[in-house]
């Protein structure tokens, strides 16, 4: 699928590209100087889906995705190619494995070596997971104590456990967002976001730490002095290479030589593209809200929060810790809890007929029944959602939880859709209000939380968010932080800001605010988040029965 629009009439001058990948599509922006976006393209990729909890995708797929989606947005925007001065990419925290010349290697049991990428949300690595947490190595105090499927090192141990010729044949272990830079300009350097966030890496002492992966058996990466997963690590931002090579611009429709920033994890660009919006990031928290959910707390000491990924140094804003919390699901949390509903296909046809999509059509209709939004948590007394479908991210890093739903009738109409609807949206921010809280009680606080990510762009969603977290939530001016994270990548690469605080600063703002609601619907959220906590650890007590 193929998707360009032109949102404004640019100017002259020098302008700036955001690339964003994410789990179902990749996607490029236009912006100028000011952060007004010019243009967007989008290109879908393909999710191979197999037992086993396997999740894969082609790096080949998603590189011509991104040339073509960067060509179109180019194009769209009525921007002269050569004046775009720098690029930047962000992407899914998934592992990309190369062969020597970069050639694509096959990670799983269908023997493609198309199929190269182990995506991020692939828990075929939970019992590798679990091995190296009971060996308790000092480098988990740095994941908040226990390391995830999701992280790259459990991966790595799957792979030469389950895959040695593919191990021992590989040239380089990229995450995504890595590789895309190296495609970009031929430059192996890797951020600190990636490598610190999801491959263990100490970015406040400067090093991988060899005890670590001696340890838990992947000695082999120590022996030849990391050199297939990172020997230079740079800030992201940083300028690499000599920017764009002659290939990948030409693939681009772009100039050679155009500035390329170091990259980042989606999550983290719209942790960039937001937080920065009153010059206070360390108050504020920015909620990535997409298929899976990512909160971000910068402090300037580091707080060690059990259960919740970091602290990590100089991961999203440069020089400052950050802790990574979140949901493995949330967007697709709310997918699958409405396919259960008998209401659920002729409601998605209808909202096919609107062109929108169905949780859209829902927060419409649940809006529309009051005359304050806050109103609509009515609608699901009585019934609650835990959605914690792949687990629970945090504050429990519990890769084997489950969603558990109470209080389901058997009504099959519209309604009873629309109500399943809140209760889920309910839940996802509930268990927001969890990560806040559990992260306060250790030292890091936030005044507000800062939105961003598809799922979460609509003003009833973001009005419960709200109300559901019991903290104010803050939408930037930009409809794409995501891409305008990205983008600010490329103009510190291109010197147009001295350093990623001066773009953050200076690129973003605050758009609309929501106030969490108070009086008798406030105390119906207390009510209903006790009952989440109760509900959740209820779901835990039993599951092995």
């Amino acid at each position: 699928m193929t998707n360009a629009t032109n949102t404004a009439t640019a100017d002259k001058g020098r302008y700036l590209v955001g690339v964003d990948v994410g789990t179902g599509s990749a996607r490029a922006g236009v912006f100028d100087l000011t952060g007004r976006m010019l243009a967007t393209a989008k290109r879908d990729i393909t999710l191979y889906r197999e037992a086993g909890a396997i999740v894969e995708q082609s790096s080949t797929e998603i590189w011509q995705a991104v040339c073509a989606s960067v060509r179109e947005a180019v194009a769209a925007s009525d921007v002269d190619a050569a004046s775009v001065v720098g690029i930047g990419f962000d992407a899914t925290c998934s592992l990309v494995v190369l062969g020597e010349g970069g050639t694509p290697l096959a990670v799983g049991p269908s023997d493609d070596p198309s199929r190269n990428i182990i995506v991020w949300m692939d828990h075929r690595a939970v019992d590798q997971a679990e091995r190296i947490n009971e060996l308790g190595h000092d480098v988990l105090r740095y994941v908040g104590g226990r390391i995830s499927p999701e992280m790259e090192t459990p991966k790595l141990l799957w792979l030469q456990e389950n895959r040695p010729a593919t191990f021992d044949a590989a040239w380089q272990f990229f995450d995504l967002a890595d590789f895309l830079t190296w495609r970009s300009t031929g430059d192996l350097a890797r951020s600190t976001c990636t490598v610190t966030c999801k491959w263990t890496y100490l970015a406040h002492e400067q090093r991988w730490d060899a005890g670590y992966f001696e340890q838990i058996g992947l000695g082999a990466l120590v022996e030849e002095g990391f050199r297939r997963i990172g020997t230079r690590i740079v800030e992201p931002g940083t300028t690499l290479g000599e920017g764009l090579s002659t290939e990948a611009a030409a693939a681009m429709g772009l100039k050679a030589g155009t500035a390329v920033g170091a990259g980042m994890i989606d999550a983290h660009a719209g942790g960039i593209g937001t937080v920065g919006i009153d010059g206070r990031p360390d108050r504020n928290l920015a909620y990535v809200f997409g298929t899976s959910s990512c909160t971000m707390t910068s402090t300037v000491e580091p707080v060690f929060v059990p259960g919740v990924w970091g602290p990590y140094y100089s991961a999203m804003v440069p020089g400052m810790w950050l802790n990574e919390g979140g949901q493995s699901a949330a967007g697709a949390a709310i997918d699958q809890l409405l396919s259960y509903h008998p209401a659920s296909a002729a409601a998605t046809a209808n909202a096919a007929a609107k062109s929108v999509s169905l949780p859209v059509m829902l927060a419409d209709l649940a809006a529309a029944r009051f005359d304050n939004p806050s109103d609509a948590i009515t609608l699901a007394q009585g019934l609650h959602v835990v959605p914690e479908y792949l687990g629970n991210r945090a504050p429990f890093a519990d890769p084997h939880a489950r969603a558990v739903i109470a209080g389901l009738g058997m009504e099959r109409d519209l309604d009873s859709l629309v109500a399943l609807y809140v209760a889920g949206v309910a839940g996802l921010g509930y268990g927001l209000r969890q990560i806040i809280d559990t992260q306060a009680a250790e030292g890091a606080t936030v005044d507000q939380v800062v939105i961003s990510g598809g799922a979460g762009q609509h003003d009833f969603v973001r009005q419960l968010l709200a109300d559901a977290s019991c903290k104010q939530v803050v939408a930037s001016n930009s409809s794409e932080p995501v891409l305008l994270g990205a983008a600010m990548l490329g103009a510190v690469a291109a010197g147009a800001f001295a350093e990623l605080q001066f773009a953050m600063a200076s690129l973003s703002g605050i758009n609309r605010v929501y106030a969490p609601v108070g009086g008798a619907v406030g105390e119906i959220h207390g009510h209903r988040y006790g009952a989440f906590r109760q509900i959740q650890s209820l779901g835990r007590d039993v599951r092995d029965f």
